[in-house]
């Protein structure tokens, strides 16, 4: 369980993030934010690199969570293919800076466990949306179709790229409606629809 005084420090950690990029995360930067003194910082997190190792952490835990709430067997599996893009934005829709640390791998590419972080949290994200394609597929009579990775491809590098223009536009469109109307048209077009129709 993370102290109030964490929570603050990683809370200011992907604000500068966002602000200023990996290279203007500093201890000294991050003490001026929140103005503790750096040896106070360093009483909660080893190193800068601890505090993003945390901050995947919780990514990580959240997305597991939401597909524990969403994953209702009662739902049709595009409904929960919908569902859980819908609750990624409307998390990034509350925390937008949030979304410049997630989508901004590039950027941790000389630290090998942050970067393996990022690879458990998509793969994790592949794999469930690849049973629910799948299980869609088998559905409709079209299990060889499309291959189910192509479409996760598609899903996620489609969000992917709508976040960064929302970020790029400085937040000026309503992410979670184009989003919702983003996953819509590839679950109808790449998933549900019957190759002959």
């Amino acid at each position: 369980m993370l102290s109030a005084r964490q929570q603050q420090i990683l809370e200011a950690s992907i604000e500068l993030i966002d602000k200023h990029g990996i290279q203007g995360f500093t201890i000294k930067n991050l003490s001026k934010k929140i103005q503790i003194s750096e040896p106070g910082i360093y009483r909660h997190f080893e190193s800068k690199f601890d505090i993003l190792d945390t901050i995947m952490d919780i990514f990580k835990q959240r997305i597991q969570d939401y597909h524990k709430f969403l994953n209702d067997p009662n739902n049709k599996p595009e409904v929960r293919i919908r569902n859980f893009f819908d609750t990624v934005l409307k998390a990034f829709c509350k925390n937008p800076a949030f979304a410049s640390v997630i989508f901004s791998e590039e950027i941790f590419q000389n630290e090998e466990k942050i970067i393996q972080k990022i690879r458990e949290i998509q793969e994790m994200n592949a794999g469930i949306m690849r049973e629910l394609i799948l299980e869609i597929q088998a559905g409709n009579g079209q299990h060889n179709n499309i291959d189910p990775d192509l479409i996760n491809s598609v899903l996620f590098g489609s969000v992917r790229f709508l976040v960064r223009q929302w970020k790029a536009n400085k937040y000026d469109f309503d992410l979670r409606a184009k989003g919702n109307e983003l996953i819509g048209v590839i679950t109808n077009t790449m998933i549900i629809r019957p190759a002959n129709q």
